[in-house]
């Protein structure tokens, strides 16, 4: 399974439980052993596992591995490490605190919107047409 394909799957198993203020951001150019960083918040313990417990069902439901969780008895933050993409899901005030933002830093990646159908393409709307020439309130003059 490629990067992006990984990377869709993670962002849409956060968003199935409700995980808030998704980030990724792309590590490729850095010296490090993954190409993606996705950082989640979730608001309780509970959240916080059970968003890590779905990433790793639609993983492994994708026919791809998952490599390592580490946190998960505490649930303040814990790690999945998918092998070329590592999720971080966190309390936000956890999140505030160790700033992983600024380490991993610089622009979040975007994604583009999942493949669904497109909306029929709008049509213009017609041209207003001019009014009709009021008459002359007085009568033309003859030549």
């Amino acid at each position: 399974m490629d990067t992006r394909t990984k990377q869709r799957l993670v962002v849409e198993a956060l968003e199935d439980i409700k995980g808030k203020d998704i980030q990724i951001y792309n590590t490729e150019r850095m010296p490090s052993m993954f190409e993606r960083v996705v950082i989640a918040s979730g608001d309780s313990n509970r959240q916080v596992r059970s968003l890590a417990d779905n990433v790793q069902k639609k993983i492994k439901e994708n026919g791809s591995k998952v490599y390592g969780v580490e946190g998960e008895s505490s649930g303040e933050w814990v790690l999945v490490d998918l092998g070329d993409v590592v999720v971080h899901i966190m309390h936000p005030t956890v999140r505030e605190f160790y700033n992983l933002e600024e380490v991993w830093g610089g622009k979040p990646v975007r994604m583009k919107p999942a493949l669904e159908k497109k909306p029929a393409p709008r049509k213009k709307p017609a041209k207003k047409k001019k009014p009709a020439r009021a008459k002359a309130s007085r009568p033309r003059r003859k030549r």
